[in-house]
């Protein structure tokens, strides 16, 4: 089927791939003609595992194509998917800039009957709203549908989670729609979920915040547990044989981070005040989150005099391994503090440091300054106080003895609950983490 995809993010760009992989003709538009180039060249502008692999291969076999004229793209394609950015604003409410931008485009670009696929996160009834403002200028006498069909991808194995999903969730309004997405995922051979757009448009936030739930109920455990001497990852290993609670998000550690969690429950507290109803678990993660990603700060504070001229080491910038995404990342919060109380800071990170740099460049700040080192051992080099914010393998490696070797002071502050605190201990280090 020839498809295009609006956007080339996180969902646009790993939809379009894995689209191309099971055999669709696909064209992924962008407005960044750096970026169409790149991705013509087989270079992809976000980190992701097996996506440049996968790109290049469906370049070369002429199934993936990029442009910045979304009028020959979107023309003739029998289905456009929307896979555009929705930003939190600051009321926490969602951006719909971006997808009226694209609705607006296609109106005035489609030629022939086409559906119209909604992948971004959107607030429910938009999807109803997309389909009135397609109608309100469409420049042709054609048919266009529009479906809801949400992506559950986490970043770092997205296109995994793409190519393997547990199931498909589509929304429609009619058998005709319904028959064309079935269509477009038949080959993935992954169960389908049909509904109704607005379940749909739901059934992606409710998932989310599910998960962030889970993951705050397991900080607000952990902050207990150390309180009254109990190890949360003893608590949560007894709570995952439970098939009613499950193994997966029982890890403690300084809140979630990423384009999903932080934006998608905000967004959906947002939509319940909207109609007059307190979502109070919902609102309850999103309090338990902002305070936790700072706790490792807070501990440290408690535990220093003062920050000022302190040799910091901070393993690892980036929200969670396997991504350079920063949104959300608990790194920025914590260093933008570190900065402000003078700290020396080496920062490592093997894919987020490019982007963390557009934040925080390299250099002095009004009082404290960052650079950015190659290895993890740079970093520690005569630290006085690491801080791990992010899990990542290059990081989990490094030896317990490794940082009573090379810091000055060995004392470590652990967001990702990555080493045993036994091992610590016994190489010397002064270790904190979370809920041990």
């Amino acid at each position: 089927m020839k498809i295009s995809v609006a956007g080339t993010g996180y969902v646009g760009l790993v939809a379009g791939v894995c689209f191309a992989e099971v055999g669709h003709d696909v064209t992924c538009v962008d407005v960044d003609e750096k970026k169409v180039k790149m991705m013509e060249a087989g270079i992809t502008p976000i980190y992701e595992d097996g996506l440049q692999e996968l790109m290049q291969k469906n370049n070369a076999a002429g199934r993936l194509h990029y442009t910045t004229d979304y009028k020959s793209a979107y023309k003739d394609a029998e289905a456009i998917f929307i896979g555009v950015g929705t930003p939190e604003q600051p009321d926490g409410s969602a951006n719909l800039s971006y997808i009226a931008t694209v609705s607006r485009q296609i109106a005035e670009s489609v030629e022939r009957d086409c559906l119209v696929v909604v992948k971004s996160t959107v607030p429910v009834g938009t999807n109803d709203k997309v389909e009135q403002f397609i109608h309100d200028f469409l420049a042709r006498d054609v048919k266009i549908e529009v479906a809801s069909n949400p992506e559950f991808l986490a970043q770092g194995s997205a296109v995994h989670d793409t190519l393997h999903a547990a199931r498909i969730i589509i929304g429609t309004e009619s058998k005709e729609a319904e028959t064309i997405l079935k269509k477009i995922y038949e080959p993935f051979g992954l169960p389908i979920v049909s509904v109704g757009r607005r379940s749909a448009e739901m059934i992606k936030y409710a998932c989310n915040d599910f998960l962030a739930l889970k993951i705050s109920y397991m900080n607000d455990i952990a902050n207990l547990c150390e309180l009254v001497g109990a190890d949360i990852d003893a608590v949560a290993e007894g709570m995952s044989y439970d098939e009613r609670i499950g193994s997966r998000f029982l890890n403690a550690g300084i809140g979630y981070g990423g384009s999903c969690f932080p934006k998608d429950t905000k967004a959906l507290k947002y939509i319940a005040n909207q109609h007059g109803y307190h979502l109070r678990t919902v609102e309850a993660a999103v309090d338990v989150n902002a305070e936790q990603k700072t706790r490792l700060y807070q501990k440290a504070s408690n535990r220093m005099i003062t920050f000022q001229n302190l040799r910091i080491a901070v393993l690892g910038l980036a929200f969670k391994a396997g991504t350079d995404d920063l949104r959300e990342a608990p790194s920025l919060d914590n260093v933008k503090l570190l900065l402000e109380s003078g700290a020396d800071i080496y920062a490592y990170d093997p894919v987020a440091v490019d982007n963390f740099k557009k934040q925080f460049p390299e250099g002095d700040f009004a009082k404290g300054h960052i650079r950015y080192v190659e290895t993890p051992q740079k970093a520690l080099q005569d630290a006085n106080i690491c801080f791990i914010f992010t899990e990542w393998k290059e990081i989990r490696e490094i030896p317990a003895s490794e940082f009573k070797r090379l810091m000055k002071i060995p004392l470590v502050y652990d967001g990702r609950n990555v080493y045993n605190v036994r091992e610590m201990k016994d190489a010397g280090v002064e270790y904190y983490s979370i809920g041990r």
